[in-house]
């Protein structure tokens, strides 16, 4: 399915901070890969994606993000986990692969390539492929729980590498949905993941940094996503280098 529409990356700055403090809990992450599927309750090749997601949602050694989208709204089911922000992040990501639509369901792999979202080889061999070619994570990150805070410290590069933004990702637990109308009509999908809110807390450039993420801000949207991710000049998503998951006590 197809659509077109414009992109604007939003950025909030965060405080970044200094080394000091002792850590209550400590977990390093580098994920085999980040999935970024594109879907939408409205879809309706998008079911056996949203099933095959969710295995990756529930894995350990994946990030895996649902951004669903609005442009399908209006084939009689408004999907009640789409905001204008994800379709742009789709159509972004359209422009930076030289693509000429978008589509659902899209599974954008380590912002370097895309294929269905519901056909498991090629997700996996997406995977396998940029590990093999070195285009896997490279960089770590350790997300650090504190009394008041959530500390990120992103490493350093190994080699050459330019300046990338830290994309902190804000996502809803599991949620099952009735959907009444539309060509999805009489299913009943549990979605998870799915993408509420994006924003840029800092800029990366090559070298051990630490960011700060205040706690309660975090734990009040649900789950939580940290992406390092190069960005071209014209403003378009690029290559995913490192990412983790913030895991809240009760997760």
């Amino acid at each position: 399915m197809e659509f077109r529409t414009y992109f604007r990356l939003a950025a909030v700055a965060l405080a970044l901070t200094g080394f000091a403090g002792s850590a209550h809990s400590q977990v390093k992450d580098r994920p085999l890969g980040v999935i970024e599927l594109f879907t939408s309750q409205g879809c309706n090749s998008c079911p056996p994606a949203d099933e095959l997601f969710a295995e990756y949602a529930a894995k350990d050694d994946t990030v895996a993000l649902a951004y669903h989208v609005t442009y399908w709204d209006y084939l009689g089911w408004q999907d009640q986990l789409a905001s204008k922000d994800n379709t742009e992040r789709q159509y972004a990501y359209m422009r930076a692969f030289g693509s000429r639509s978008v589509y659902t369901p899209q599974a954008v792999i380590n912002g370097r390539t895309h294929v269905s979202g519901a056909k498991r080889e090629d997700v996996t061999g997406a995977l396998d492929n940029l590990a093999k070619t070195g285009q896997a994570m490279n960089v770590d990150i350790t997300v650090t729980e504190k009394a008041d805070t959530y500390t990120i410290d992103v490493g350093a590069a190994q080699g050459a590498t330019g300046a990338a933004h830290v994309v902190v990702v804000h996502y809803k637990a599991p949620e099952e949905v009735d959907l009444q109308k539309g060509e999805n009509k009489g299913r009943r999908v549990t979605y998870w993941n799915a993408v509420t809110d994006l924003h840029t807390a800092g800029m990366w450039h090559g070298k051990t940094q630490r960011y700060e993420l205040p706690r309660s801000e975090v734990e009040k949207k649900g789950g939580c996503a940290v992406l390092l991710q190069a960005v071209g000049k014209d403003g378009l998503p690029g290559p995913i280098l490192g990412a983790a998951v913030v895991r809240r006590p009760d997760e």
